[in-house]
């Protein structure tokens, strides 16, 4: 199964807005998700997701600690196989520089109410809003046949130390 990482930039305390990007090629082709991707061999979590952030939209995290843990979502595409993956979410309130386009990913801007679901995975309606409200957890989707519309979802809490 491969891992994978998303970072969630969050405007606001209270958040307000958060930072998606709409996938301009590969995996999710246009579709708007969290910004990350795989987790090379020899990286850390938190490597890959920095790392990706700054491939992605050329913004920099000041360091790991400002990367805050929320979950651990795990895929599972029983009619693609290939396509089965865990990922680790990370929401960050600080950072440096302004998102720019890449080759992959056109970063975006969302209020809270405006975030488009039905422009992203289905699975994005599930976690997402609990992730944004500060809780932390591990989910698990199961596919349909379709690849593109949830089956069954399961949460399991983490304790927030974790």
């Amino acid at each position: 199964m491969q891992d994978a990482t998303l970072v969630i930039l969050l405007k606001g305390n209270p958040v307000v807005e958060v930072l998606l990007g709409y996938k301009k090629i590969g995996f999710g082709q246009g579709k708007y998700t969290g910004i990350g991707g795989k987790i090379e061999r020899g990286e850390t979590m938190t490597d890959a997701a920095i790392r990706e952030l700054v491939e992605e939209t050329d913004v920099r995290i000041p360091g790991p600690e400002h990367l805050k843990f929320s979950s651990i979502l795990e895929f599972r595409f029983p009619h693609k196989r290939s396509w089965n993956h865990r990922v680790f979410v990370f929401l960050a309130q600080r950072w440096e520089g302004v998102p720019v386009e890449s080759n992959e990913i056109r970063p975006r801007w969302f209020k809270l109410e405006d975030v488009p679901y039905s422009q992203m995975w289905d699975d994005a309606r599930y976690w997402l809003p609990l992730a944004l409200s500060g809780e932390k957890f591990r989910a698990y989707f199961k596919f349909r046949n379709d690849n593109q519309t949830v089956k069954s979802v399961k949460f399991v809490p983490l304790k927030q130390n974790q």
